[in-house]
């Protein structure tokens, strides 16, 4: 984040700085996406069958367009802009919601840190993050202590039916076979749609423990998450 006043934009110029913003039909609101090829572990466990990546729905449909491959390289490379911060806080606009990578990873603990200085500059917004890049959510919590409330970042398991990953408070699963863990998604009952009173992908904005987040997965897999 650069030391130097950033520059100030409106919304739309906000959104243009980052590379824009995507818009996933299962979710309400914004989300922000970069290429699943930039994924760090997701790259490797898309060549082991039976990992929830080694059927990535984010490497077919409509991510496979090139104008949205375009798009999503270019929020990857943003992510070094020196005002990238006050810009993505500026462009999130005090949504109600922002889902974070409906396909890509983090990429560093910066950029985990750079995502909580949104979280903590949208106050009224609630973040929710999966990941599967367990070092750096270890490392940040030792760098700099727990997330803001707001924003909920959730360890997903490598693979399908495999049990919660150990060791943090909010972890997601997919099962086909097995028994769900926590809560299973409703999605596949309300038109495909994240969406409705159960619907806590936004973090815990507000005290006390917040039902999970309820996503479908295709294939006949159903997420399923252990509550924060």
């Amino acid at each position: 984040m650069s030391t130097l006043l950033p520059v100030v934009r409106t919304v739309k110029q906000a959104r243009e700085y980052v590379g824009g913003f995507s818009a996933p039909s299962k979710m309400p609101g914004y989300a922000i996406s970069t290429p699943a090829q930039r994924c760090i572990t997701g790259s490797k466990l898309r060549e082991v069958e039976g990992s929830i990546c080694f059927d990535c729905y984010a490497m077919g449909g409509r991510y496979c367009f090139h104008a949205t491959q375009n798009a999503m390289e270019r929020r990857y490379q943003a992510l070094d802009l020196p005002d990238w911060v006050p810009n993505m806080i500026k462009g999130i606009n005090n949504a109600e919601v922002f889902r974070w990578h409906d396909s890509g990873d983090l990429q560093s603990v910066e950029h985990l840190r750079n995502i909580a200085l949104v979280a903590e500059g949208t106050p009224n917004t609630r973040h929710w993050i999966p990941t599967r890049e367990y070092k750096f959510v270890r490392d940040y919590l030792k760098q700099y202590g727990e997330f803001p409330d707001n924003l909920c970042v959730r360890v997903s398991t490598h693979m399908i039916d495999g049990a919660p990953v150990a060791g943090f408070k909010n972890t997601s699963t997919v099962h086909k076979d097995g028994e769900a863990f926590g809560y299973s998604c409703p999605a596949k009952n309300q038109g495909g749609k994240c969406d409705g009173p159960e619907f806590k992908y936004r973090g815990r904005a507000a005290p006390g423990p917040a039902p999970a987040p309820t996503h479908p997965h295709p294939h006949t897999r159903t997420r399923t998450h252990t509550p924060p």
